[in-house]
């Protein structure tokens, strides 16, 4: 008997032909009975998706093994998988659809519907080259089909934004990465950001000739009063910003005690952590690029045990030795972050006082703090 036959066997006599004949007749009725199932399932509705894909999935399994199918049955198992890929596409299954659609393109190459599911599915899952190469794939098979014809010019549009997206990510990572590398070489140390309440997300910039812009937060601890200074080249002195912001007199200085002659500027030296590497090219690139479009490891760092350890050394030795360093007005922006004491908070922050203040005193002697 044909049931009792060795897989892979070529049956010997007529009966056993005819035996084979006849499960062969059985199981593509069987087939053709789950397939109208799993159509009806599908005009149902959603709630019997579910039941849809078990009817096409039966159905397959009665037409396998694929490989001895010949043309015609390769293209009956074809629209299953095509008409599964469908459901799987209707349920949100993209990966399954797409499995699926090849699946049905491998059977039958022929397949518009099949290269119309597998674009579908690869645009869900953003795979957009595949997604590309199927739609002109379809497009050999049937050159005026209009759907494939839009789904192509979705598809390219996407490619071209995602290519603009990738240059724009490339370009920021390059100015990050030239900014990180600039600052290192002056030797500043960058340390977590402060007062970002004050002044928002900011960040120097270099500019073409190599020299460091950066923006720079004046306090007035006095009265907890600020001033911005949104571009401070570091070639400049102190003095000519000094003079800006002392003249008109300050709007809430009734005594008239933060006058040019008067007004001193300091740091707090000893003060924060410096940042590694990666850390300062995390805060470089904050807010201009969406950090899941980064490549994976940039921002892990090939010293970040050294950094770690490096900046574990410099806060170590300066830990509860914060103190208010003077500015010398005729020193360089570059000059006084260079200070082996300074670390940035992000950006430079300075705090000015005045002499004729009576709050001069108490600053002087350590008697203010921070709130």
């Amino acid at each position: 008997m044909a049931l009792l036959m060795e897989p892979g066997a070529e049956p010997l006599t007529e009966s056993e032909q005819a035996d084979l004949a006849a499960i062969a007749a059985i199981k593509e009725s069987a087939a053709r009975e789950f397939k109208e199932q799993g159509n009806q399932f599908v005009r149902m509705g959603r709630k019997h998706y579910g039941e849809a894909v078990s009817c096409y999935t039966k159905a397959i399994a009665q037409m396998e093994p694929l490989s001895s199918l010949d043309a015609a049955a390769a293209a009956d198992a074809s629209v299953l998988f095509a008409n599964r890929a469908h459901v799987n596409l209707l349920l949100g299954n993209h990966r399954r659809a797409l499995d699926d659609a090849e699946q049905a393109i491998r059977l039958s190459p022929s397949s518009v519907k099949a290269y119309y599911r597998a674009v579908k599915a690869a645009l869900a899952l953003e795979l957009l080259p595949d997604a590309a190469s199927f739609c002109r794939r379809g497009l050999v098979q049937d050159p005026a089909n209009e759907e494939l014809k839009k789904l192509l010019s979705q598809v390219e549009a996407k490619l071209s934004e995602q290519e603009r997206q990738r240059a724009k990510v490339t370009q920021a990572i390059v100015a990050a990465k030239d900014l990180a590398a600039a600052m290192e070489k002056r030797g500043v140390k960058l340390g977590k950001a402060a007062f970002q309440e004050l002044t928002g997300v900011k960040k120097p910039n270099l500019d073409e000739q190599g020299v460091l812009h950066w923006p720079v937060l004046l306090l007035y601890p006095e009265v907890m009063s600020s001033d911005f200074i949104e571009d401070f080249p570091e070639t400049d002195t102190f003095s000519p910003h000094l003079d800006v912001i002392s003249s008109p007199p300050l709007p809430w200085d009734e005594n008239r005690a933060y006058t040019r002659d008067t007004i001193e500027l300091y740091y707090q030296g000893g003060f924060g952590k410096p940042l590694s590497k990666s850390e300062i090219l995390r805060y470089l690139l904050e807010g201009t690029v969406d950090s899941k479009s980064l490549p994976d490891g940039l921002l892990d760092g090939d010293n970040e045990e050294h950094d770690s350890i490096k900046s574990s050394t410099i806060s170590s030795s300066t830990e509860g030795s914060s103190k208010w360093i003077k500015v010398k007005e005729g020193k360089t922006l570059q000059e006084v972050l260079q200070e082996k004491d300074f670390i940035i908070p992000a950006i430079p922050v300075f705090f000015v006082v005045s002499r004729k203040s009576t709050f001069y005193k108490d600053f002087k002697a350590g008697n203010w703090s921070l709130p």
